[in-house]
């Protein structure tokens, strides 16, 4: 397996423990746009982690 497919595997497991334990503590009063996404959480946290290991100045440029 691949390094970066093991780092988000455990991210994605992670993630999926996280977010029924953190919708407990949203506030439900107040009136929020929830529209799904194209990415899960796990993803962009991937994408964020592989762009600061990168030699990348910036991220329009990654």
């Amino acid at each position: 397996m691949n390094t970066s497919d093991a780092v988000f595997t455990k991210i994605d497991d992670l993630y999926q423990n996280i977010l029924p334990a953190q919708e407990e503590y949203l506030i439900s009063d107040i009136r929020t746009r929830n529209k799904p996404s194209r990415f899960s959480i796990s993803e962009v946290i991937m994408i964020i982690i592989s762009f600061n290991q990168s030699w990348f100045g910036g991220f329009k440029t990654y």
